[in-house]
């Protein structure tokens, strides 16, 4: 519990079958943490039995996607506050307490990984996903008017009950451009948000979306059309 506010810490695994036990272990160490949600989203065979033997709470989608997972698991939260990570070994569980801090003054805190100093040996950000994610986040800043933007991947975000239960109707992207979309919902109901840098480790496993510089950028590509169809959209309504 953070100032008699409960943190809900929210997983969804596909292919991290040997990196989620630690990871688990590692945010449930964090005292602020009361609970820790898996989405199972039809995850590498074994990754049930890993989330068995720690204390998260595991539950199932069917829907294939990064953000099928994430909206599910968000969700299932109980908390006040809902922190969102993955469970690949590239984020720091004990960064959790840096978005906690930034919670006191605001209600979603957005993590990135782009800062260089915090990007760390073997983690794969190579310049080009590294500008390439800027490019994208200052558009989608400039776009919707939101606040300083360097990174529209970074999974690990803050949320605070009451913003997520005013956009939860809203979330609908399933895929992998679902944290521009959540992005998008956070700013366009002009919900008072920052970013902070996060630390950014080498991934332990393969990802389905950005384990290439041409994933990277066909991933990136999608998500400017969403920012800009979301914006050309909300403009005609």
């Amino acid at each position: 519990m953070y100032k008699h506010q409960t943190v809900s810490v929210v997983l969804p695994t596909f292919n991290e079958e040997k990196s989620i036990r630690k990871v688990i272990e590692d945010f449930i160490t964090v005292p602020y943490v009361d609970e820790v949600i898996v989405v199972n989203n039809n995850a590498s065979p074994g990754t049930r039995i890993e989330v068995a033997q720690t204390r998260a709470r595991q539950v199932f989608e069917s829907r294939q996607g990064y953000g099928y997972a994430l909206i599910r698991g968000m969700a299932e939260s109980k908390g006040d506050i809902i922190v969102t990570c993955e469970p690949d070994g590239t984020f720091e569980p004990k960064d959790v307490i840096k978005l906690l801090a930034y919670s006191d003054n605001f209600d979603v805190v957005l993590g990135t990984r782009t800062s260089k100093s915090c990007i760390e040996n073997g983690a794969y950000m190579p310049w080009p996903i590294r500008i390439g994610n800027i490019i994208v986040a200052k558009y989608l800043e400039y776009l919707y008017s939101g606040p300083s933007l360097t990174d529209v991947g970074c999974t690990f975000k803050l949320v605070k009950r009451e913003v997520y239960e005013k956009i939860r109707n809203s979330l609908r992207t399933g895929d992998g451009r679902f944290s521009p979309h959540l992005m998008i919902k956070i700013i366009s109901n002009r919900v008072p948000c920052i970013e902070i840098p996060v630390q950014f480790k080498k991934r332990i496993g393969e990802s389905g979306y950005t384990g290439s510089i041409w994933k990277a950028a066909k991933l990136g590509f999608k998500m400017v059309l969403l920012i800009t169809v979301q914006k050309f959209k909300k403009s005609f309504h």
